[in-house]
């Protein structure tokens, strides 16, 4: 005997930018299911949960068949790609470095009062979220104000809103974006503990590592929702044509061999009473290629800020940068000149009325969005660009007129085009399908054959590209090794207490 239809979904039609998206998608989902929502980036994913949760407008059919003898809320909750939130005056036009400067983070409400008012809203009780907060590590951040969090931080809040809230039908969009590997394990553990209560899934993620109450699996092709096999996906990488890397990147990046690009000793970095870096020593020679890790708020954003002249502490520490020591006279503008970065935060505060094409060029000034002429040169750099990337036809489109992948594609592209001497890529694959992905580390890895220092932050290791030689681990903002890669295996080299 078949059990109760749940959602019903006959002859949807969604378009985006006026071109069809979901064409007659049908889908039946049965009480007990839980499903995998998987596939290449753009085709209509985030679109489909959101016609499902009733945040975007559709044509055609989709009906609700809540279980009206479960205790949980009778809702479809939808947690979308990335946290958005505003300010205690309603506003959200925050810029990039805002996170540390002291009076932004006295205008944003505490994690604490952000679930307050969530349980509030919704007749929840406080302690009751106590052991979500504790099974994802954040229990201790909650008199942190949210625009003091990391990406994975803010991914946990979302989370933590939804496990608590157990509603019917769940619906998360990129879950594990920024979720070190233990809090994507406990993650896992949660979800299965409600789904045995009750609650629904459907999980919209190209990874691999599930809780194992999935026991669904679909894409979405053509405009129609697809039934698919473990074996099928296992076997799906999405393949396209891998073009040539752009003839200009190709240019071997002038810089004096094993110079020293980044020298920090005995750094320390501290909000009021909480130290968020503990006596930080670590040298980056020219063309090295470094993996940055640690679980989340282990430091690695503040790190990264102090390397890219976003955090004003770095003034106050024995911090030298291309051979100079901060503050010594040389401007952010000159040190970021010979930066190239891409981070999660980059990417929430870049300016969203922008084109794919003055978004990459802007890369060659720094800016979020393009405000001059770049020239003949510059512009045909983006224009190679805009093709190693796939992104022709979308070329004179807004950026939040995209979907998310294809907003990462642009602002990869942004973060390479000066072919910078030291280039940051902080969680660059967020947002990318499996080829995608594969098609910009293949460029990384040209990139550093020329000569370019990289430093690479990612929690996935099936993301990383294979030029990577060198590992520090962070943890409760101390260093807690540096290793060497052999053979994409750890080597024990030195240990910093």
């Amino acid at each position: 005997m078949s059990q109760p239809v749940v959602v019903h979904i006959s002859k949807l039609n969604l378009k985006y930018r006026h071109q069809a998206v979901l064409k007659d998608l049908c889908w039946t989902i049965r009480r007990h299911e839980n499903w995998l929502l998987c596939g290449a980036s753009g085709t209509g994913k985030t679109s489909l949960a959101k016609a499902i949760a009733g945040l975007t407008h559709s044509y055609g059919n989709i009906e609700i068949l809540f279980n009206p003898e479960s205790s949980l809320p009778a809702m479809v909750y939808y947690v979308a790609n990335w946290y958005q939130f505003k300010d205690l005056e309603g506003q959200s036009n925050f810029y990039y470095q805002q996170r540390y400067n002291k009076q932004s983070v006295e205008t944003t409400a505490t994690v604490k009062a952000e679930l307050e008012s969530f349980g509030k809203q919704h007749g929840l009780k406080l302690a009751d979220a106590d052991p979500i907060l504790n099974a994802l590590g954040f229990a201790a951040l909650k008199p942190a104000t949210l625009i003091q969090l990391s990406s994975g931080e803010h991914k946990k809040l979302q989370l933590v809103k939804a496990l608590w809230l157990r509603p019917q039908l769940l619906i998360l969009d990129l879950p594990y974006n920024g979720l070190d590997a233990a809090s994507r394990q406990n993650l896992n553990s949660l979800l299965e503990e409600i789904t045995e209560t009750g609650t629904q899934l459907i999980l919209i993620s190209n990874e691999t590592e599930l809780p194992a109450c999935i026991d669904r699996l679909a894409e979405i092709r053509n405009g129609q929702l697809t039934e698919i096999s473990a074996a099928e996906r296992s076997w799906n990488t999405f393949e396209t044509e891998e073009l040539p890397v752009p003839e200009f990147l190709h240019q071997y990046v002038d810089a004096a061999p094993a110079s020293e690009i980044i020298k920090m000793l005995g750094v320390n970095i501290s909000y009021g009473d909480k130290q968020v870096l503990k006596n930080i020593n670590w040298t980056v020679k020219s063309g090295e290629k470094w993996l940055l890790q640690g679980p989340n708020g282990s430091g690695k954003s503040t790190l990264l800020s102090l390397i890219c002249g976003d955090h004003p502490q770095a003034y106050a520490n024995n911090f030298h940068l291309f051979g100079n020591k901060r503050g010594t006279g040389e401007s952010i503008w000159e040190i970021k000149e010979r930066i190239g970065l891409i981070s999660p935060e980059l990417h929430w505060y870049f300016d969203p009325s922008a084109t794919v094409w003055q978004s990459i060029v802007s890369g060659f000034y720094d800016s979020s969005g393009l405000f001059c002429d770049p020239g003949y040169s510059k512009k045909a750099q983006a224009d190679e660009l805009i093709r190693y990337f796939g992104l022709e036809e979308y070329k004179n489109t807004l950026m939040n007129e995209l979907p998310l992948g294809k907003q990462r594609l642009a602002l990869l592209g942004r973060t390479i085009i000066k072919n910078p001497e030291l280039l940051i890529l902080d969680e660059p694959c967020q947002g990318l399908d499996q080829q995608q992905t594969k098609h910009f580390n293949r460029m990384v890895d040209e990139l550093c054959g020329n000569g370019t220092t990289l430093i690479y932050v990612g929690h996935f290791e099936s993301q990383l590209p294979d030029c990577l030689e060198k590992r520090i681990l962070l943890e409760n903002g101390a260093v807690k090794s540096v290793e060497t890669i052999l053979e994409n295996t750890y080597d024990y080299v030195t240990r910093s207490e």
